[in-house]
């Protein structure tokens, strides 16, 4: 197609396409359209195919020229965005058209449309940055409170011998509030409410008075709550609570010994083995955090140091994305959860408001990546895939058969191509910026850090 073209870039991104097509294509176009209307036109007066076309153009002449240039725009932004590299629109970016050509087949035909194109950041220098990455060791303490996360999963829940409510006991209750006449509030009747004492997971925080009550025990319980509870439906309130103790369990904790290791896997002989392989998963974890941790902080220098804008429609298009997993999360539509969130005195935009700061900084963390790789001509091959697997084979106690299979569908090897060249990036940015040892961190601490 004989036509010219011109970009202007706009703000936040964004690209002005101006296109004029030669007066010849046009007439042409004109031809082709007006010919398929004569071929299956139908008149009465005449027969099909048999229409003139002066009188085809009388009744249909608004038609005629709107699907003309309907084709022609088409046609015309097919063929530059097929060879267009730079000035592609983003998937989720149709091009606007704030005004529609008029159209005169003796003249050029000129329109404009704006869209959103993929940002362009040259990041060349980083002088000035500094990565500060955590000083953690694993302590044996560490080890016991994963060793006891695991005798409590371990736990059977049994009968409490003596039937005596006491902290920690697993309780269940049958319980009604009073009123001021003395009768049970029908709507707060509750039977069978299971809880741990001392965890305040019920209600009406009752955990201490219940202790020492039996089986079987009723009582009516009197409670003053402050006036900055964080409960508002009870703060500076005084409720009447009648309780009863259906029934009092406990959880026997198992022995930390050689039979508990083999309890929880086959794979352990001795409490030694289980405790060589919980410091080797804690140190694997820690390595993790520290890394996720590090590279967050580079990301965040290299936003600061290269300012740029996110396109209006990719961040939109990531505000939805992260609406819709979060109505998956709560397994119901998007529109659903919308009528959720109003139910509960929020707005959906005032959450998507929220969120945008977190998504223009991720978003631009991802293009710097990506600009990066590109710039850098980071590949990977097929050996370095293979001691990924390995990699992960080894951290997840996996084979690497079971590793290769996760990973057979061509979405997620895509997936894990991407981490590896993201790997091989940093590797190269860690070698030209500043790295020096931040502060020492328990483990629990360190995944306290974000």
């Amino acid at each position: 197609m004989k036509l010219t073209k011109e970009f202007t870039k706009l703000e936040k991104s964004a690209v002005k396409l101006t296109v004029t097509i030669e007066k010849s294509e046009v007439e042409g176009a004109y031809k082709s359209t007006l010919n398929k209307y004569v071929k299956n036109a139908q008149i009465p007066g005449f027969r099909k195919g048999h229409v003139p076309a002066n009188v085809l153009e009388r009744k249909y002449g608004d038609s005629l020229k709107a699907d003309t240039i309907g084709e022609l725009i088409d046609s015309s932004l097919n063929e530059i965005f097929d060879k267009e590299t730079d000035n592609r629109p983003l998937p989720y970016a149709q091009p606007v058209m704030e005004k529609m050509p008029d159209m005169d087949v003796t003249k050029d035909l000129t329109f404009s449309v704006t869209y959103d194109v993929f940002p362009k950041v040259s990041v060349k220098d980083f002088s000035g940055i500094n990565v500060k990455e955590p000083q953690v060791t694993i302590s044996e303490a560490d080890i016991k409170e994963e060793l006891k996360g695991l005798q409590e999963r371990n736990a059977m829940v049994v009968e409490k011998k003596d039937g005596v409510v006491a902290k920690d006991s697993i309780v269940t209750i049958n319980y009604c509030e009073i009123g001021d006449d003395g009768k049970e509030i029908s709507d707060s009747k509750r039977q069978d409410f299971v809880f741990t004492v001392g965890t305040g997971e019920n209600i009406y925080k009752i955990d201490d008075e219940i202790i020492g009550m039996k089986k079987g025990e009723t009582k009516e319980i009197t409670k003053k709550y402050a006036k900055d509870d964080a409960d508002k439906e009870l703060a500076g309130k005084t409720k009447k609570i009648s309780v009863k103790v259906t029934a009092v369990k406990l959880r026997d904790i198992p022995a930390l010994d050689d039979d508990f290791a083999q309890d929880v896997s086959d794979k352990y002989k001795t409490l030694a083995d289980l405790k060589a392989d919980l410091t080797k998963n804690l140190e694997t974890a820690k390595n993790r955090k520290i890394k996720e941790l590090k590279n967050n902080s580079l990301l965040t220098q290299l936003v600061e140091k290269n300012q740029f804008d996110i396109p209006a429609s990719m961040l939109q298009a990531e505000l939805n994305s992260r609406w819709d997993m979060m109505a998956q999360q709560f397994q119901t539509s998007p529109e659903q959860l919308e009528k959720m969130i109003t139910a509960s005195g929020q707005t959906k935009e005032a959450m998507l408001k929220d969120w945008t700061g977190d998504s223009e900084k991720m978003l631009k963390s991802r293009i710097i990546v990506d600009s990066l790789i590109r710039e850098k001509n980071i590949t990977v091959t097929p050996e370095e895939i293979e001691a990924e697997y390995a990699k992960i084979a080894e951290e997840g106690g996996m084979s690497v058969d079971e590793v290769k299979k996760h990973y057979e569908d061509a979405r997620s090897k895509s997936y894990l191509i991407d981490d590896v060249k993201e790997n091989k990036l940093y590797d190269i940015i860690y070698k030209e910026v500043k790295v020096s040892k931040g502060d020492k961190l328990s483990f629990k601490e360190l995944f306290e850090q974000k």
